[in-house]
């Protein structure tokens, strides 16, 4: 029969959830599996007690756990009569749990599992199976939520595998869920209880093996008195059983009110069905990076995050070609940042989304480049996030480095640069940061600065009038640099020069911002200058030509 039902050629293991609190656990062994053994009997609640000799090498956690007194160690080798020494004296001292982390030793692992046995001990024997009266679970926790995987000692790597896909599945706070509607479950029951419907005590879990009853969606009538003594608890199970998780997640307090108002007012088909009239809608916010400038740059969790916003707060600098992509239906905001205003326009930037987020939208904040680097990312994020708002961070290709490589910059290179240095060229309230040292094997990305070129290579190339110590190395004006405009756009321009001929060549040339500048020795292992004080280059196809190229193949393999 056990074969039948296995479908393996075997018995399928009991799977139960043990109760371990106050319990003795037995550990043989101080290695690192001894040491999760009692990490895992401490997190149940158990104690857990080492035996080994005085001479044993004990692992480093484990030896903490000792000296702080949560693990007791009996320093000797494992006699018989520990099995009926060492444990509560409510049970006659017989331990409760034995675990034999003695890798390789199965002589020893043979008579003590031999010994449990008799004795109805549960006992494992590490990398022996057959040894084994239990096994431990891999196992996810989310609060009251415990999974249990097992693959019957045929691949312990695999079952941890399968307990990482298993929680990646599952929404986040699915644990605070359980809680809620178990709370939610007993008060249904208390006031049943109270008011005489209810006479037998709140059930436990169901069997996953028994599954429901057939009579689970059987209409209760108003002759049905028994039915009815349950009705509420039966529809409470039926909200658990269809609504999707991600509902059941989202799930607040006066969401339950609401629906329990909605129960007595006889709505309670419409919230079994979905829920839908009845969840408060909690806004959702996204802080994305939207790139360096070309749409096919975008991530496509950011590409997803513009199609499904209510309202875009985008900064004044993204791409009309990523604008371009959002729906017509969808709220767009641009930041209404200029000199002298930055600090408003912010301001009214995040009480516009708090605005929206409080009306229940999905809000997408759309900043250039990646969020967190010089675009005041964090910031933005503890300000949500201190309104119970915490913001969902995408990355977005930064500028910093992709700039240089529209620009064939490699920003390190063999034997020429092994190190980069990302600075701002704009500091707080538009002070002048501190400019770096040169280091010859480094190449320097500056964002933000060409507004304010011409101090920018002033302070890298000669000592500030307050500058009191002259440690810091110039930086030579013969030193290779790019300014790289509208990197990745059709109209991208590079101008590459050096350190002192970058101001004048960009005067001559006029702004297109965005800009940044490049500075170092591999400004130039692709392009080398030769004789020129400086050198244009205008525009940018290359990934509009992939796109054709793609489309060329696109067709010629459905004419085949």
């Amino acid at each position: 029969m056990n074969n039948a039902l296995n479908g393996s050629g075997g018995p399928v293991p009991l799977m139960t959830a043990l109760n371990t609190e106050s319990q003795i656990h037995l550990i043989i062994g101080t290695n690192s599996l001894a040491a999760s053994r009692c990490a895992k009997s401490l997190q149940t609640g158990a104690k857990p007690v080492i035996i080994a000799p005085e001479t044993a090498d004990v692992h480093f956690t484990l030896a903490e756990q000792i000296a702080n007194g949560y693990v007791q160690w009996t320093r000797r080798e494992f006699q018989e009569d520990d099995l009926t020494s060492l444990g509560r004296e409510e049970i006659d001292r017989v331990v409760d749990m034995v675990f034999v982390t003695l890798s390789g030793n199965h002589t020893q692992g043979v008579e003590i599992s031999r010994l449990c046995r008799r004795l109805r001990i549960p006992v494992n024997v590490s990398d022996a199976p057959e040894l084994c009266s239990f096994t431990l679970l891999s196992t996810y926790s989310d609060g009251p939520l415990h999974v249990g995987i097992t693959t019957s000692g045929r691949g312990c790597k695999l079952a941890s595998r399968l307990r990482r896909e298993i929680g990646a599945f599952l929404p986040v706070n699915l644990g605070s869920a359980i809680d809620r509607l178990g709370a939610v479950r007993r008060r249904l029951w208390e006031e049943d209880k109270a008011a005489g419907l209810c006479d037998l005590a709140i059930e436990g879990d169901d069997d996953d093996i028994t599954g429901q009853r057939h009579t689970f969606n059987n209409l209760v009538t108003e002759g049905d008195s028994e039915a009815a003594k349950t009705r509420r608890m039966r529809w409470l199970s039926q909200i658990c059983e269809y609504w999707p998780l991600r509902k059941l997640v989202s799930i607040t307090d006066e969401d339950i009110d609401t629906i329990l108002k909605a129960y007595s007012s006889g709505k309670s088909d419409t919230v079994v069905a979905s829920g839908d009239d009845i969840i408060s809608k909690k806004g959702k916010i996204v802080l994305a990076g939207s790139g360096p400038g070309h749409p096919d740059l975008l991530t496509r969790a950011t590409f997803n995050a513009i199609q499904s916003a209510d309202i875009i707060l985008a900064d004044k600098l993204v791409p009309a070609g990523v604008l371009d992509l959002i729906p017509r239906r969808t709220e767009v905001r641009i930041a209404r940042k200029f000199p002298g205003n930055a600090d408003q326009a912010q301001e009214e930037f995040l009480q516009m989304g708090l605005a929206a987020l409080q009306k229940g939208k999905q809000v997408l904040r759309l900043k250039q480049g990646d969020p967190y680097l010089y675009g005041r990312g964090a910031e933005e994020f503890e300000f949500f996030r201190n309104y119970g708002y915490a913001p969902v961070v995408l990355p977005g290709i930064t500028s910093a480095m992709s700039a240089a490589l529209f620009a064939d910059i490699p920003a390190t290179h063999r034997g020429v640069s092994d190190q980069v240095l990302i600075c701002t060229g704009t500091g707080r309230k538009g002070a002048a940061p501190n400019p770096p040292a040169y280091v010859s094997t480094q190449t320097v990305v500056f964002l933000m600065a060409l507004h304010r070129l011409s101090a920018l290579i002033e302070s890298l190339t000669t000592y500030h009038v307050d500058e009191q110590s002259r440690s810091r190395q110039l930086w030579p004006k013969e030193t290779p640099c790019a300014i790289v405009e509208r990197a990745s756009c059709p109209d991208q321009r590079v101008i590459r020069t050096t350190l002192e001929n970058v101001c004048i060549a960009f005067e001559e040339t006029g702004s297109r911002p965005p800009g940044l500048l490049v500075v170092g020795a591999s400004c130039h292992v692709l392009h080398n200058a030769d004789d020129q004080k400086w050198a244009i280059e205008e525009g940018f196809h290359g990934l509009d030509e992939l796109h054709n190229e793609l489309d060329t193949v696109k067709v010629i393999g459905e004419e085949n």
